[in-house]
């Protein structure tokens, strides 16, 4: 925790939209420390993951050096929190990945990448999320992977009118399939807070 009282909350910063995290997070009151090297990660209550390309993401991390440290961080017990491509990130298998793409792991699920197809059928809708109230979540779906299946000791927070799971958390973390950064709708990040305040 900051000297404020707020949580430092890092946002890895290789790839992908991590401003608008960045920005939400301070919206919400935190302290943000844009995330590139072990020594940074190591400064940080919580981490977001955000959306861009999975497989980039994943050889920028071992470039850096921050692949072991993540990982050893989420198995660790640090609330972590992905969006889209942090979310495949954050997956145990990844069912259709490029040849060589690695994830730190953490989540029990299995992920498709981009199961919706292209950037062009990017869609938008709402859901029920009963962790997060009664009141819809409009949600958007940008080239978004899907959670194809759910282990034991991850527990779906929301799912498609077709049953398809896009949001789920399994102890101190998190992760959703679409980009509440966009929306203007606080509440997962706020739930996410929670999480890193509770640790």
């Amino acid at each position: 925790m900051a000297g404020n009282g707020a949580p430092t909350v890092g946002v890895l910063a290789l790839q992908g939209d991590f401003r608008e995290h960045a920005n939400v997070l301070r919206g919400l009151g935190a302290d943000v420390t844009l995330v590139r090297r072990p020594e940074e990660l190591a400064a940080v209550d919580g981490l977001v993951i955000p959306g861009g390309e999975s497989s980039v993401m994943d050889k920028l991390s071992r470039t850096f050096g921050l692949a072991e440290p993540l990982k050893e961080a989420i198995d660790a017990g640090l609330p972590v929190y992905g969006t889209c491509a942090g979310l495949i990130m954050l997956a145990d298998t990844i069912v259709d990945g490029i040849r060589g793409q690695r994830s730190l792991g953490g989540l029990d699920v299995a992920v498709r990448r981009n199961a919706f197809g292209s950037q062009g059928d990017s869609f938008e809708t709402d859901l029920d999320v009963p962790a997060l109230g009664w009141h819809p979540l409009h949600a958007v779906f940008i080239r978004a992977p899907i959670v194809e299946s759910v282990g034991p000791r991850a527990k779906p927070l929301a799912a498609l009118t077709d049953g398809r799971v896009v949001a789920v958390e399994q102890g101190n973390l998190l992760g959703t399939s679409f980009h509440p950064e966009v929306t203007g709708d606080t509440r997962f990040h706020e739930y996410f807070l929670a999480k890193v305040r509770a640790a």
